[in-house]
């Protein structure tokens, strides 16, 4: 029982970190510019997003494919953003 509140605790603040990056998007949008944003790290984080899903799947854990797709969602939103100010 501790083990699945613990799993659906942890899981869900996984979600809100992985949409925290939100904030990025908005600052970007309000100032027009995605100067101060690093695509390298975002990219890097997304590769360890990809392999976390890969490894929940195999394992059957969604506490760590659920978050780690929604941290992937929103780390490709962050790339496609700050790729799309900088023309």
């Amino acid at each position: 029982m501790a083990q699945a509140v613990l799993a659906v605790t942890a899981s869900s603040w996984a979600v809100l970190m992985g949409i925290a990056p939100v904030l990025q998007i908005r600052r970007m949008l309000r100032e027009r510019s995605s100067r101060d944003v690093s695509i390298a790290y975002f990219a890097i984080l997304l590769v360890g997003f990809l392999l976390w899903i890969g490894y929940g799947a195999a394992a059957g854990l969604p506490a760590l494919v659920i978050p780690n797709i929604v941290a992937t969602l929103v780390g490709t939103a962050v790339i496609a953003v700050a790729f799309r100010l900088r023309r």
